[in-house]
């Protein structure tokens, strides 16, 4: 029986095309790639992990390991609207996933990819530098869209029917749900894409850590996905919102790193990273200050490397203050959020 690897997001595309290839008799072995980047897991539930089970295919998970976040860097092929390198991402997943189909003698590549549903990466040029870039070119077979695509070799081989494939393209889903309900297919997420590097606030905290840090690993853009992030000179400040993201950052915090709390009262966990003075200081404990429930003009804020062990008396500082400080926001949003502050609890809570 001829193999072949599929990769598997979770999202209903990438069901959809294992199973057309699958009922064609072909063995399939379903890979998924993980990041921190990657938002598609809901509340613990790994959809890909779902939907192989429900299409009864093996799966196999894939770590993007230091060298992705090297392209993330500096990506070939630049980016999209955020800090989102989906040509060069794409071109890495597939090369991991031949390395794959090596080893266990699969002998083609599947994916979702329905032309010209992604602005980016899915338009039928870049298509086609995907396939060269990755040394793959015949070998990925894009069963939703394969009638509008050269002949693959999978197809000229006859290990697939062509006739049997599908002349999907567009941003519409119409399609993809009427073969959903078809096939029986109700397990899926993602349909909107699952990436926090398409995310403008997420991107621009993972842009200020590139400049101002030289190595970068995985532990540091952990860090991004929690808390508020402020930059003041060359420190950068992240402040917890509820008790888990609290919990993140003291597990999270480098050894190096200074904790920020407010003693007695309700308290984020605060860290200060790279450089530490008496400004910085100040900035860090009156930021701490804000987002507690302590009162009043004059806030006693305690800090230290393991353990707040020093104390500071500090004002807090203002919420406008703050959101010329946040990492996440540009200046124009800045002001925004400033006119829409005093009316909006949600935007307090998480600016």
């Amino acid at each position: 029986m001829v193999k072949a690897i599929a990769l598997i997001s979770g999202g209903l595309d990438s069901a959809l095309a294992a199973k057309v290839v699958a009922d064609q008799g072909v063995e399939i072995i379903g890979v998924k790639f993980t990041s921190p980047f990657c938002t598609c897991d809901q509340r613990g539930k790994c959809y890909a992990r779902s939907v192989s089970s429900e299409l009864g295919i093996p799966l196999r998970t894939i770590s993007k390991g230091k060298d992705y976040l090297d392209i993330i860097k500096n990506p070939k092929f630049g980016y999209g609207r955020g800090m989102n390198p989906c040509i060069d991402c794409r071109i890495y997943m597939l090369k991991k996933a031949w390395a794959l189909a090596k080893k266990i003698g699969a002998s083609f590549l599947i994916t979702g990819e329905v032309l010209n549903q992604r602005p980016m990466s899915q338009h039928y040029r870049a298509l086609k530098i995907i396939e060269k870039e990755a040394g793959l070119e015949g070998k990925i077979l894009r069963p939703l869209s394969a009638k509008y695509l050269p002949e693959t070799e999978p197809e000229k081989k006859g290990w697939v029917k062509r006739e049997k494939l599908l002349a999907i393209k567009g941003r519409s889903r119409k399609s993809q749900l009427r073969l959903a309900k078809e096939f029986g297919i109700d397990t899926f997420a993602c349909a909107a894409g699952g990436c926090l590097l398409t995310q403008k606030p997420f991107a621009r905290k993972l842009k200020d850590l590139f400049e101002h840090r030289e190595e970068v690993g995985w532990k540091d853009v952990m860090l991004l996905k929690y808390g508020r992030h402020f930059r003041y000179r060359n420190s950068k400040i992240i402040v917890g919102r509820n008790g888990v993201e609290n919990n993140m950052l003291a597990l999270l915090k480098g050894p190096d790193d200074y904790i920020f709390e407010v003693p007695d009262h309700g308290s984020p966990i605060t860290i200060l990273q790279g450089g530490k003075n008496n400004e910085s200081l100040q900035i860090a404990a009156s930021l701490t200050a804000l987002y507690s429930s302590a009162e009043g003009e004059k806030v006693v804020v305690r800090y230290g490397t393991s353990t707040p062990i020093h104390s500071l008396i500090v004002n807090p500082m203002t919420r406008n203050e703050a959101l010329r400080l946040n990492i996440a926001l540009d200046d124009e949003e800045a002001d925004r959020f400033i006119g829409q502050m005093e009316e909006d609890t949600n935007l307090r809570e998480n600016f």
